[in-house]
């Protein structure tokens, strides 16, 4: 852990990156861009400066469903092993409380997918279709 001097900062996205809250420094840009993470309470761009004792509360997952909040502890330009990457945050007891009440409840909630009856349409549906659409021109005369 390269811990920096006093009244050191870095950029967030590295330090997302290196703290291992996103696989690479790349998907971490692009959920800063999307507005999946704060600083303080504040929106904020990829290469704002962070600082030791921030608070970021983030939103991780492909659809950003998993919640975190955490507090940075120590700033670090590499990516080291987990352990060594836990040591640079803590995550706050509420944010624990609910991302545990979140994972017990994930069973029981409906997969949107399984609304779907049919699924998508082969090939021969949708030439009928086609045939079906291009027949049902309206016989109103105008």
């Amino acid at each position: 852990m390269n811990d920096k001097p006093g009244g050191a900062r870095m950029r967030l996205d590295k330090w997302l990156w290196a703290a291992r809250m996103y696989k690479t420094r790349g998907l971490a840009v692009e959920c800063i861009e999307k507005g999946r993470v704060h600083v303080n309470g504040q929106a904020v761009k990829p290469a704002r400066e962070l600082h030791v004792g921030d608070l970021l509360s983030l939103r991780q997952g492909e659809r950003g469903e998993i919640a975190r909040e955490v507090r940075v502890l120590a700033l670090s330009d590499a990516r080291g092993p987990a352990p060594v990457a836990q040591q640079l945050y803590e995550e706050t007891p509420e944010s624990i409380a609910a991302r545990e009440a979140a994972a017990r409840a994930r069973p029981f909630v409906a997969d949107p997918a399984l609304a779907i009856a049919q699924g998508r349409p082969t090939k021969r549906n949708r030439r009928e279709l086609a045939d079906w659409q291009r027949w049902s021109a309206s016989t109103d005369p105008k």
